[in-house]
């Protein structure tokens, strides 16, 4: 892969990359409520997530769910059905405290740290946006020569997402960690979930709808 190459494809997903979507909301909420350092599994959950989305594309299989659409609209369904479930427990989370290093018993209202928690909900908000499978079929070909060895190609373009996701998640991560202060009393922090929530439910709501109007289409 040519250098002036590589360098318009960084160009292209940092601006990508850089839009605020679900995962970007997900790290700047993790932020607030429990830091940076906790809430690298949030991180290294949307980074793997898109990780194996391109794999899955690398080796054929989203040429195949592009091509079936009833299969295709299954699993927009369900990553609509996912976010909403997301915006849904945010509202339900309310008016929590942070964990606070001064106190050192916690009571049924203080949030409860879970590394594989994080993880999860991450790789499943990432993993969710089948818009994301379609997109990295689109994109790898632009950027790749098909006179040349294609699995080096994916390496370096591949590693490169991983590395330019992993960079700008921890920026909006440390943006959250930096306005904790301003949420540490209970109706900011009110605030922050239900605006998440909504979020949410209003991008799993568009999504649904995206996907009956397409198979209307």
């Amino acid at each position: 892969m040519e250098l002036s190459t590589w360098l318009v494809y960084i160009s292209v997903i940092s601006l990508l990359l850089f839009s605020p979507g679900p995962s970007a909301l997900l790290c700047i909420s993790d932020g607030v409520k429990f830091g940076y350092k906790k809430s690298i599994p949030t991180i290294l959950g949307g980074a793997l997530s898109a990780l194996l989305l391109m794999t899955v594309s690398a080796i054929g299989l989203g040429a195949v769910l592009a091509a079936s659409e009833m299969l295709f609209l299954v699993i927009k369904m369900l990553g609509a059905a996912y976010l909403i479930y997301l915006g849904w427990n945010s509202w339900r989370e309310g008016a929590v405290k942070l964990p606070s290093t001064k106190t050192p018993q916690q009571d049924s209202s203080t949030l409860i740290y879970s590394p594989d928690k994080l993880f999860k909900k991450s790789f499943m908000v990432g993993i969710s946006n089948p818009k994301d499978l379609l997109f990295f079929i689109a994109l790898f070909p632009s950027f790749m020569n098909a006179d040349e060895p294609q699995m080096p190609q994916y390496l370096i373009l591949a590693s490169t997402w991983f590395c330019l996701e992993y960079l700008l998640m921890s920026v909006y991560t440390g943006l959250g960690a930096k306005m904790a202060p301003v949420f540490a009393n209970p109706a900011p922090m009110r605030w922050v979930n239900r605006t998440l929530g909504t979020v949410f439910v209003g991008l799993g709501g568009m999504l649904a709808v995206s996907a009956l109007l397409t198979k209307k289409l």
